[in-house]
């Protein structure tokens, strides 16, 4: 815990691990663990939004665990911490291919989910590593998105594709993908519009970009990254698997993550999906975008001895 984004994830995840806290104290208060205390950990688990197949798999190797041997606090929350470790799929982020620049990143989601803060975050994580990046205001639909785009391109000193309000998003990212191409850019991060993942139309234009893309830059959309929004928990799972289906999710970007008690959410969708969660989001300021680390989610999940 000694580094700051390590403090910022377990500050982000306080609220979650304080009701999974409770119920492991509920659970040790008599011994020993019993079906009761069992009870209260599920609903824990279920409330924090792990799902109900993680969450019923995890009090299941708990209870074979409970009946090998005596399991006092500290003891419990290791048994909950390594059947959720356990149980979580290993998953590698997108490597980028043999192709040369620009490598595109489509960034993807429902409207008020903070796909544009996250894409003005990675603009500035993409600059910090010397990388010449471009973003690409393609919602042209929501008012005051590309205002909002403009300051956040600014905040992390990048230029910004845009035009007029209303404007074809195909011919956006066309345009921006040439421009990137004929300057030797290193990077292009497309904002695209909020939709709604039961709206057919926005999705038929989301899958329009996509072959834009492609035809534009060989084996692009390098990475289409999935923002969901932590606090409304299992609904950003329902919205996750939408997505997967018009566009090849490569990455989660979880956010909003320290307004919310169902942190658990992230495992959940590694897990049912297959998606790594690539980053987590735990604040307003540009460097509150923090790379997803299962051992360090776990750990602010958790919590440590005090926990207990």
């Amino acid at each position: 815990m000694a580094f700051s984004p390590f403090r910022k994830l377990f500050k982000g995840l306080t609220r979650t691990r304080e009701g999974i806290a409770s119920a492991l104290r509920s659970a040790v208060s008599s011994h020993p663990v019993d079906e009761e205390s069992l009870e209260d950990l599920e609903a824990a688990l279920l409330a924090a939004d792990l799902g109900p197949s993680l969450t019923a798999e995890v009090v299941e190797e708990v209870r074979r665990r409970a009946r090998r041997e005596k399991l006092d606090g500290s003891g419990l929350r290791a048994a909950v911490r390594e059947a959720i470790r356990a149980a979580i799929p290993v998953t590698s982020p997108a490597e980028p291919g043999e192709e040369g620049p620009p490598r595109v990143v489509f960034v993807v989601g429902v409207n008020g989910g903070g796909k544009t803060t996250t894409v003005g975050k990675l603009a500035a994580r993409e600059r910090s590593r010397g990388q010449r990046t471009l973003v690409v205001a393609a919602d042209t639909f929501r008012p005051a998105a590309i205002e909002q785009l403009e300051i956040w391109a600014e905040r992390a000193g990048v230029e910004l594709m845009k035009q007029r309000e209303g404007s074809d998003p195909g011919a956006v990212v066309f345009d921006a993908l040439g421009a990137a191409k004929s300057r030797g850019l290193d990077t292009v991060l497309v904002d695209t519009a909020g939709r709604l993942h039961t709206k057919v139309n926005l999705m038929a234009e989301l899958e329009k970009l996509v072959r834009i893309s492609s035809r534009e830059v060989e084996g692009s959309p390098h990475e289409v990254l999935l923002v969901v929004d932590a606090t409304t928990g299992q609904n950003g799972l329902a919205q996750a698997k939408e997505f997967t289906r018009v566009a090849r999710v490569t990455g989660v970007v979880l956010t909003k993550l320290d307004g919310t008690a169902k942190g658990g959410v992230a495992l959940a969708i590694q897990r049912q999906l297959g998606v790594p969660i690539r980053f987590v989001g735990v604040g307003e300021g540009v460097d509150d975008l923090l790379d997803f680390d299962a051992d360090a989610f776990l750990e602010g999940l958790m919590g440590g001895e005090e926990a207990a």
